[in-house]
């Protein structure tokens, strides 16, 4: 086999039967290979149809796709891979792998670390925004599925050889540091004792501490109140911004404290969900705050902004507002301050220029299309953005409660991520406890079934559609879930375990019969779905290749002898 991905292989291989039969020549994407949802057969061509659509030469216009697909398949080179063809419908060409093949390569793949995926040929820079919680304020779900989706794309477009460079996009500057700042004055919380880092226990899961990051939750919501309540306060607090901007080293300090506090709560919240960020690669806002100003000067030179009832707006090309006038897009703001959208066009501007990324992805929710759609369009009409980089918006929905409304506490606020994740880990402790393991092992199981539960679940979901938080589902022993395919794992090692030896590569695999067939499927798959995600750098698309893998794997236990779920050892 020429390529590694079974799936390019065979469309290069139908794209030369289309060349021999019809002496037309196509590309290996154009013969339209895709993985078969039917029951028997592996991937399926459509490329008769789309060839028998076409207004060409004699041979192909106006023949039946059927024929077409007879041609085809009559010229068709790929015994050692398929089985003989079957054309099916209006001109499908069902092609299903030979045991022999599939057996050679499950063979192949045990020794075989990246299961048979090539690097890219042309690694590309990319840097992606992603988690962003805020300052001063304890994370909550919402965070959960940037965080969680944008760690599994960056891993995914790593393993695929693009070299990739994180930046978590904090909220850290602006008119609620002021407020912040200023009430921590007024109730005397300037000293270092003040402010106590917090830490977390061994299970990673409680907080400790006279000042915890939950108790600046709290400190946050007196100081607005003090400032919807108090004018003296609100222009006190706005004079503290305006010397915060200014560089003032006192209020500079109390700020930096409050970073310092919030950024160890994220920490600890990264560590403990697994995810590959740190605080190198923290980027908050205040890092671009001495870029504002020139980008809004260089689009004023560049005649791409106006004055629109005191603020400076960019209009760029095709949107509109609801009464179809051209839709502004606040550079800067009536006052003299910055928006978020002057942030995000310093931040790819600093991304491209100083850093030399090539691509831009942002893992923002969905609500925000619009706003990053316009964000492209100015950097393209600046000249930021050049056909060389690109950029994409990777939107997701929101986490539903069981009501099917956002999720929320009884209260009606957010629902603290650490509350979401102790929970986790409560249930799954359950779980552990119903085998023979020591209570060391069973705390280090529950952590793992726990978060692997629910940073599966989001995972599992289509990224662009909201899903329901369903604790139970998620939980569940049986099933396309964490907890199942974990056991399952465990069950494969416990055989391994007791055969004394795990297969070295190059071991003989065998096929006894079709059914055992379709895992093997699944592994040669997985090139495809990852250079699907690859290709074009929407990576996001190959988020489901992990699940489906899952959903296999869930199939080769299924037809593996179920010895119940008894202790057998240590897992």
């Amino acid at each position: 086999m020429v390529h590694g991905d079974v799936g390019v292989e065979l469309g290069r291989r139908v794209a030369a039967a289309v060349a021999a039969a019809l002496d037309l020549h196509i590309t290996s994407d154009e013969a339209v290979i895709r993985p078969s949802r039917r029951d028997g057969v592996d991937y399926q061509s459509n490329v008769a149809l789309s060839l028998a659509r076409k207004v060409g030469p004699d041979r192909t216009s106006g023949r039946d796709a059927r024929d077409i697909a007879a041609d085809i398949v009559a010229r068709l080179d790929a015994a050692d891979l398929v089985e003989p063809p079957e054309i099916a419908g209006s001109g499908f060409i069902n092609l299903v792998l030979t045991p022999e093949w599939l057996a050679g390569r499950a063979s192949a793949l045990l020794d075989d670390e990246r299961l048979g995926v090539p690097l890219v040929d042309s690694p590309r820079r990319i840097a992606i925004d992603y988690s962003g919680p805020n300052v001063a304020k304890e994370m909550h779900v919402g965070h959960l599925r940037s965080t969680v989706l944008g760690d599994a794309i960056s891993r995914l477009l790593r393993f695929a050889g693009h070299e990739v460079v994180p930046h978590n996009h904090i909220g850290d500057w602006g008119t609620p540091f002021g407020m912040l700042i200023e009430h921590m004055v007024d109730e005397g919380r300037t000293g270092s004792a003040d402010l106590p880092s917090i830490s977390l226990s061994s299970t990673g899961l409680s907080s400790i501490g006279d000042l915890s990051i939950s108790d600046l939750n709290g400190f946050y919501q007196e100081a607005r109140k003090k400032f919807d309540a108090e004018p003296d306060f609100a222009n006190r607090a706005r004079r503290r911004v305006v010397l915060l901007q200014g560089g003032h080293q006192e209020t500079l300090a109390l700020w930096r404290r409050l970073v310092d506090e919030s950024a160890e709560h994220f920490e600890q919240v990264y560590a403990i969900l697994g995810v590959q960020l740190t605080p190198d690669d923290v980027y908050g806002e205040s890092f671009y705050n001495p870029f504002l100003a020139d980008v809004v000067k260089q689009l004023s030179a560049k005649r791409l902004v106006k004055v629109s009832d005191g603020a400076i707006c960019a209009f760029p090309k095709g949107f509109t507002n609801r009464d179809g006038d051209p839709q502004a897009m606040i550079v800067r703001k009536r006052g003299g301050g910055y928006g978020y959208a002057s942030t995000d066009l310093a931040t790819a501007r600093y991304w491209i220029e100083e850093r030399g990324a090539t691509d831009l992805l942002y893992v923002v929710g969905s609500p925000q299309a619009q706003h990053f759609e316009m964000v492209f369009a100015v950097l393209r009409e600046a000249g930021w953005l050049t056909g060389d980089h690109r950029a994409e918006h990777i939107g997701f929905g929101s986490i539903l409660g069981e009501d099917g409304r956002t999720i929320r506490t009884r209260a009606g606020g957010s629902v603290k991520l650490v509350d979401v994740l102790v929970e986790a880990v409560d249930r799954a402790t359950e779980i552990a406890e119903r085998g023979c393991l020591t209570e060391d092992q069973q705390t280090v199981v529950a952590r793992a079934v726990g978060i692997g539960a629910v940073k599966y679940a989001d995972l599992a979901n289509d990224r662009r559609r909201d899903y329901v938080f369903g604790r139970d589902r998620m939980l569940a022993m049986d099933g396309n879930t964490a907890v199942y395919l974990q056991y399952a794992n465990c069950r494969m090692r416990s055989v391994l375990r007791k055969a004394g030896a795990e297969p070295a590569g190059g071991t003989p695999v065998v096929i006894s019969r079709p059914a055992r067939a379709r895992p093997a499927v699944a592994d040669s798959g997985v090139p495809a779905g990852v250079r699907g995600g690859d290709a074009g750098l929407r990576p996001a698309q190959a988020l489901q290749v992990p699940v489906r893998d899952g959903e296999h794997v869930v199939l080769l236990l299924r037809q593996l002898p179920d010895p119940g779920r008894r202790c057998t050892g240590r897992t």
